[in-house]
């Protein structure tokens, strides 16, 4: 294996951190829209598009993994079957918990309730990416999938 190859293997464990830290930074954004919204004692036109813009990039990151990548490590890592069902389990939990956030925002719901929604989809999450960078960054550092990031990785990647 050439240096260059190497690179772009170790690559993806990378990517897949750099994905997971944008798309806590987008939390933190929304969270933020959120304290701004409170302060102003209004429904904030910030929230809305922070909360959409988490949304839509989270759901499109999983969808990528379980149509793209998640596949892929299958194939070459057929014993890893129980750690990407579990994987794929918390992103259709993550899909159920963003969709009540995002009704939740659609009726201008109290704060409290949108904290609530935020603090459910934000502890899920941080849970499933610690727990998928501990059980794929083995295999995602040798894994030959020649594909674009945001092919296996989502709109952020």
């Amino acid at each position: 294996m050439t240096e260059g190859e190497k690179t772009r293997l170790i690559a993806w464990s990378r990517e897949l951190r750099a994905v997971h830290e944008r798309l806590r930074e987008a939390l933190r954004l929304t969270r933020s829209a959120l304290d701004e919204g409170a302060a102003a004692q209004s429904a904030s036109a910030d929230l809305l598009l922070y909360c959409k813009g988490f949304c839509v990039a989270l759901t499109g990151h999983h969808e990528a993994e379980d149509r793209t990548l998640f596949p892929a490590i299958s194939a070459e890592h057929p014993e890893l079957a129980p750690t990407i069902r579990r994987l794929e389990q918390d992103h259709s939990m993550i899909g159920y918990l963003l969709g009540n956030l995002q009704a939740a925002v659609d009726r201008t719901a109290p704060r409290a309730e949108l904290e609530r929604h935020l603090e459910g989809v934000a502890a899920i999450m941080e849970s499933h990416f610690g727990y998928e960078e501990r059980a794929l960054s083995d295999v995602l550092a040798a894994l030959q999938l020649e594909v674009e990031p945001s092919d296996a990785l989502g709109p952020l990647g």
